[in-house]
């Protein structure tokens, strides 16, 4: 990639009218992600005393489906709205805008949303998959790997609460402890709803 490219695409992540939207699809799908892991390490690891490798092969499929469906998803969606906005500026101007910067800019824009509601579960998977990665080296046990895997879960919540706190007004310390808190009651809850199973 060209630095005028890397330069473009910059370009785009800051703007105030797009950044923003980028931030929420980010932080929304990695909260999506986040839990959906926990389920799977609290239904296999802690429940099913599971294989490491059957843990890893279901957050690993689980992750590229919710990829491919925030993706495909946000995909359609960004295209149909970014259509209808340059549909009413090209009424508004009496001009074709196809071809033009404007078209161009949001083809890119509706491009890159999608690709970040499509990596961001994969990051967060190799993120919470790390500690079975090495359980099934074995390199460390099972149990171990599960608790570090929560750990891992919990400390991604925080850090995303942390990080969008930050734009807004509020103590990002405290916005951090309260999704890590709420990722913490959603592996409560599923740990005493698989054991009363």
């Amino acid at each position: 990639m060209t630095v005028w490219r890397i330069s473009k695409l910059r370009k785009i992540l800051t703007r105030e009218d797009v950044a923003p939207i980028f931030r929420r699809f980010f932080i929304n799908t990695l909260f999506d992600s986040t839990f959906m892991l926990l389920g799977i390490v609290v239904g296999l690891a802690y429940v099913g005393h599971a294989a490491p490798r059957i843990i890893i092969l279901t957050m690993v499929t689980g992750s590229l489906a919710l990829g491919i469906s925030t993706g495909v998803s946000v995909y359609e969606t960004e295209k149909i709205e970014r259509e209808r906005k340059i549909s009413a500026l090209e009424q508004a101007l009496f001009t074709d805008l196809s071809g033009t910067r404007i078209e161009k800019s949001a083809r890119t824009i509706v491009l890159l949303a999608a690709m970040i509601n499509f990596f961001t579960p994969i990051v967060s998977c190799v993120v919470t998959m790390a500690p079975f990665l090495l359980a099934n080296l074995n390199a460390l046990d099972l149990a171990v790997a599960s608790f570090s895997s929560i750990a891992l879960a919990l400390g991604t919540l925080f850090a995303a609460g942390f990080y969008m706190a930050r734009f807004g007004k509020r103590s990002p310390l405290l916005v951090g402890l309260r999704m890590a808190g709420f990722g913490l009651i959603a592996f409560i809850i599923g740990l005493l709803l698989n054991l009363l199973v």
